[in-house]
């Protein structure tokens, strides 16, 4: 039986033709930089800055990825930025989903109480200063809790959570009650492995943040061999930039400023290679994730 193609009319003609301008506008909008990003990367910066980009390989060069592979604090950070980062995503995914399950359940006794409290703290704070002091009184200045504790839950992957709970039948927990399994049974044999998409989506979005982040670690970690990879390379690119005012020749300034040009794409590239190697693996549950919630069957 043959398929009939769907005729448009005119107005869908029109708006199909305006969604893939728009479409390819933004793909243009992502590659070009990625793009630029990555073959200033390998080029000398002397020609970069004179002339721009060039593909002639003779005005390429690997020193600015050397130097970044030499470095043994850059490797220091990639270890604790991987230690860091999943660490807090399995205790994040852990918590978000144990704090989801209950609010899911409508018949919870002080439920509006307690999602109320949840909001409210989505939009106010104590403030730097009040969980600085926190954190010091906990003992946790310095430590490599500091950075993984405070961002061990979010209330808005509670949400994603909770309404992921909602969208499965409850005749899946009258049955498990029918066999003899009770609440904890029925969380980790029954709703666990219907959880693969959100779950997903919460490892990827909190990886993702903890391997960006670098405020925490610059506030709360005095020592140089527990931060992270952004802070390490944000050490580097200082090192490496010529401050106003700084007295030296001429010459070892523009040295300092070619290197610090040098090592700006690098840097970049080395910092965002593993997000670009693990996003394709959480791809398909990311795509059914993402519209939790978006429809009520």
């Amino acid at each position: 039986m043959e398929r009939r193609k769907l005729k448009l009319g005119m107005t869908d003609k029109i708006l199909l033709t305006a969604g893939y301008l728009l479409l390819g506008l933004f793909v243009v909008a992502v590659v070009v930089p990625l793009a630029y990003v990555v073959i200033a990367s390998f080029m000398d910066p002397n020609v970069l800055n004179n002339q721009g980009l060039s593909f002639r390989i003779q005005n390429w060069t690997l020193e600015a990825y050397r130097r970044v592979m030499e470095d043994e604090m850059i490797w220091r950070g990639f270890l604790n930025s991987f230690f860091y980062s999943i660490t807090s995503t399995l205790l994040s995914i852990f918590i978000t989903l144990l704090a989801a399950y209950p609010m899911s359940k409508k018949e919870l006794v002080g439920r509006t109480f307690f999602n109320t409290i949840f909001i409210i703290t989505m939009f106010f704070g104590g403030g730097l200063i009040p969980t600085f002091i926190l954190m010091n009184q906990l003992r946790l200045v310095n430590t490599v809790w500091a950075v993984i504790v405070p961002g061990s839950f979010n209330v808005w992957n509670m949400i994603l959570a909770r309404t992921y709970y909602q969208s499965i039948s409850k005749e899946l927990w009258e049955a498990s009650q029918i066999d003899g399994a009770n609440e904890i049974q029925h969380f980790f044999k029954i709703l666990m492995p219907l959880c693969k998409p959100i779950i997903a989506v919460l490892a990827l979005w909190g990886f993702v943040g903890m391997w960006n982040s670098y405020f925490d670690a610059m506030i709360y970690l005095n020592d140089a061999s527990l931060q992270p990879l952004q802070l390490v390379l944000r050490s580097i690119l200082i090192q490496n930039t010529p401050q106003s005012g700084m007295i030296a020749d001429i010459q070892s300034t523009a040295e300092m400023a070619k290197m610090a040009e040098l090592l700006k794409y690098s840097t970049i590239i080395v910092s965002s290679l593993p997000l670009l190697i693990m996003y394709p693996f959480f791809q398909k549950y990311f795509d059914k994730g993402v519209m939790v919630g978006s429809v009520k069957g």
